[in-house]
């Protein structure tokens, strides 16, 4: 077993991380690739509980659970133990990062520990901001609210279940966002269509933002593609009175939206689906459009440029650069209808990859000629990337 063999490199990590901790120089430690065929990846991270810096383990299961532990003590042999137990480490500190990787054939790679050392010896570093664990978020959401506990993200005693914590971050999040738009939205009478809703974990959340915490008068229809789904939120939406609520199984392509759209929101809408979502919204002269993508694949199967080979031949950074690119073009295609864009980070990337948020918002008097030029641009860049002439 790998866990009773000695690893120079691991012995020294486990130095290194103690002095970062207990100099206040440690920011997180994030343990990937574990032994234990149940564990997804375990986050240990220095937290104040009851006025005492300790270090708080966060252990990401298969079951979608998480399990805690503190460390009050002994540092060294509970980082020895939870080092062995992974083929994957990452130090994050505030005197610099380091990497140890093992591999399955017995292959050691440890990148950036000596900067570190020489950095600790050198006195170089500062204070590491520490959390309090049980520092409370302004969440518009409790967590207490009925929808959340009929669709499984809290227990019937209105806590968040662990499996549903990141969940519950991210649509109080997208509320937030929801939140800061709301002066572009009309006083009364607001349309608002949830396109590709799947679960609707979102589009119960906006309906009880602005049926209860705004107090709106408005109508919300979310359309998918997946009949079970609609007919249950459907059904469940019947059952607690959101009347302004309607459910449609269909094509959002097929859709025809009888009133103007006001607010268009989407959560993760998948690869061309959001391209999809993004198209109905703007060519319908939505107000505002929150839409957050999801599987950018499209790009990454088509590009063909040779100025770009450099970075297109290595696949994981091929990902990356289609991923930006995918989203800097949606931009810029909604800039050229005429929406003032930005593109903003929806919560930790700990939480999920699938982190970004598109905003548009319907400009009074856009610049013809300029959107004119985007949309050139957009023409250009695009064939540029997929190497069309």
């Amino acid at each position: 077993m790998r866990k009773n063999i000695v690893y120079e490199s691991v012995e020294t990590l486990c130095d290194v991380c103690v002095e970062l901790f207990e100099k206040k120089f440690l920011q997180k430690i994030v343990l990937s690739k574990p032994i234990m065929e149940d564990e997804i990846k375990s986050v240990i991270t220095p937290k104040i509980i009851s006025g005492t810096i300790v270090l708080q383990v966060e252990t990401f299961s298969k079951d979608n659970k998480v399990y805690h532990q503190n460390i009050r003590d002994n540092y060294r042999m509970e980082f020895r133990d939870l080092f062995y137990r992974h083929y994957q480490i990452n130090v994050m500190s505030t005197v610099g990062n380091c990497q140890y990787m093992f591999s399955k054939k017995g292959k050691e790679t440890f990148i950036g520990c000596h900067k570190i050392k020489e950095n600790l010896k050198k006195g170089i570093g500062e204070e590491a901001f520490v959390q309090k664990n049980n520092r409370t978020k302004n969440y518009i959401l409790l967590g207490g609210e009925d929808f959340l506990k009929k669709l499984g993200i809290s227990d019937d005693t209105g806590r968040v279940r662990d499996r549903m914590q990141s969940k519950f971050r991210q649509i109080n999040k997208f509320l937030e966002y929801v939140d800061s738009i709301a002066d572009k939205l009309p006083e009364d009478n607001i349309n608002i269509y949830d396109l590709c809703c799947g679960k609707s974990y979102l589009s119960f959340a906006v309906y009880h933002y602005f049926k209860f915490y705004k107090k709106k008068n408005f109508k919300m229809i979310c359309i998918d593609l997946k009949a079970d789904v609609i007919e249950y939120c459907s059904n469940l939406a019947s059952r607690m009175g959101f009347d302004e609520m309607e459910f449609i199984c269909m094509d959002i392509n097929e859709y025809e939206m009888v009133n103007k759209p006001d607010l268009v929101i989407s959560l993760h809408a998948c690869d061309i689906a959001t391209d999809i979502v993004l198209n109905k919204a703007s060519s319908n002269g939505a107000g505002v459009i929150l839409s957050t993508p999801c599987c950018h694949h499209e790009l990454n199967q088509k590009i063909k440029c040779a100025p770009l080979s450099f970075i297109t031949k290595h696949s994981m950074l091929r990902q990356k650069l289609c991923d930006a690119a995918t989203d800097a073009l949606r931009l810029l295609k909604l800039e050229s209808e005429g929406y003032e864009v930005a593109a903003m980070e929806l919560i930790d990337p700990e939480d999920t990859p699938k982190n970004i948020i598109i905003k548009a918002i319907k400009k009074e008097n856009p610049n013809l000629e300029r959107m004119d030029k985007l949309k050139e641009r957009y023409i250009l860049t695009r064939k540029f990337l997929i190497g069309e002439e």
